[in-house]
């Protein structure tokens, strides 16, 4: 279900990933979408303009202050037909303002799991790549749904890279 798995928490010297008590730890790729308003465009889900954001590669990543970034996961996912998760942000994170957006992952969903990370400080604020950023929590169901993800053909199945908006 989780590729690469970590079978226990990793936690020395890095912000922690793998499992944990409840879920399991995500880490965010070192691939960023960073939002700006350099072009003063509208950030519009419906016609979405590529000049909203920059590109970052690397092993940590600044937003700036009241703004957000875009990331992917280091994992893979593929979701079981009985099983539903919830993404949440960790502590780590939302005690310094950053926010990372709660996510369902539905079942029978496959691909990198895109996150959206906000910064609500008035500081920019520094995110780690390679390092937990937040964790899921897994719900499995007695009953399977009578019509999953994969089934009607969803829009982000199989998603490889940071995946913006589409219709």
């Amino acid at each position: 279900m989780i590729t690469p798995f970590e079978t226990s928490q990793v936690r020395s010297g890095t912000i922690s990933y793998g499992v944990s008590s409840y879920g399991y730890d995500i880490r965010v790729a070192s691939e960023f979408k960073v939002f700006t308003n350099v072009y003063n465009v509208v950030v519009d889900p419906k016609d979405f303009d590529g000049r909203s954001f920059v590109d970052v590669v690397g092993e940590d990543c600044i937003i700036p202050p009241n703004s957000f970034a875009l990331a992917r996961t280091v994992e893979y996912f593929r979701i079981p037909r009985d099983t539903m998760v919830l993404c949440v942000g960790k502590s780590t994170y939302a005690r310094c303002g950053i926010i990372v957006n709660v996510t369902p992952l539905e079942p029978t969903w496959e691909g990198f799991l895109t996150l959206e990370i906000s910064n609500t400080t008035p500081l920019p604020a520094k995110i780690y790549a390679d390092e937990g950023i937040a964790q899921l929590l897994f719900f499995q169901s007695d009953e399977e749904p009578e019509v999953a993800y994969a089934d009607r053909s969803g829009k982000y199945q199989k998603q490889t890279g940071v995946t913006l908006p589409k219709i």
